[in-house]
């Protein structure tokens, strides 16, 4: 599946994805052949209304959300180009489309977090960023230092106080494994992490944090990289500010 990567209608795809269904399962569900369903995200078709009525109801989203060009009303073009997906919570977004984005990679990949562990400890990704470093990837690691202030005070708000920061620190000694390798930087940083972020090439997760409330419960959108897409870069200039300020892992 990690070879595939996204594809035309990145829409599709990622609710697709979203709803726990393969193109087959969808399909099926639909009553047509996977053939045609595939011709929908690869060759971004556009299904005919009975049967795009039965996508929606199936995937739980509007027709505009897929298809914007049969959207009515004005669409801010900065949101319709970039904005491919929101997802109500992290833990919504399923373990295929994590799979899909990391497998993904074939230039950089960025991440500002705190702890993200759940991407060694469910994903795997320390083998993965050795391999794929091996072929050239770029990968720049933002973690937090757990004696900062801010992680102190994130953990108290969360209501784990000290939690957080032996998951900070688990994720340290999980990436010291990799921080030697040729295109890979850790650093830790000690900034009020208000997003955090994860850049997959031209795909970028952005995850909201509430106050009170743990990373993983809190909203999603997945951005697509556009010519001048603002919220893209908005969201990254961000990200280089707290990698300029951020202390390299030795």
């Amino acid at each position: 599946m990690g070879e595939v990567g996204f594809v035309a209608n990145d829409r599709l795809r990622t609710a697709m994805l979203a709803a726990g269904l393969t193109v087959d399962e969808m399909a099926a569900k639909v009553g047509v052949d996977p053939k045609t369903a595939e011709r929908w995200i690869s060759r971004e078709r556009v299904p005919h209304r009975p049967t795009r009525n039965k996508v929606t109801k199936l995937l739980g989203v509007n027709e505009g959300d897929l298809w914007p060009s049969l959207a009515t009303g004005p669409r801010p073009a900065p949101t319709e180009s970039e904005l491919v997906f929101l997802y109500p919570s992290r833990s919504a977004i399923t373990g295929a489309t994590w799979e899909e984005l990391i497998h993904g990679v074939r230039e950089q990949m960025d991440v500002l977090v705190f702890s993200g562990a759940f991407l060694v400890e469910q994903y795997n990704l320390v083998p993965i960023i050795r391999a794929k470093a091996a072929e050239g990837v770029r990968f720049r690691l933002l973690v937090g230092d757990e004696t900062s202030p801010a992680v102190i005070q994130r953990a108290i708000d969360e209501g784990t106080p000290g939690g957080l920061e032996g998951r900070v620190q688990m994720m340290r000694r999980y990436l010291s494994d990799v921080t030697d390798l040729e295109g890979v930087e850790v650093r830790t940083h000690g900034t009020i992490l208000y997003n955090s972020i994860y850049r997959f090439d031209d795909r970028l997760l952005v995850n909201g944090h509430a106050h009170g409330a743990l990373a993983g419960q809190s909203p999603v959108m997945l951005l697509k990289r556009m010519p001048n897409g603002q919220i893209w870069q908005h969201y990254m200039k961000s990200f280089e500010r707290v990698w300029d300020e951020a202390k390299p892992e030795a």
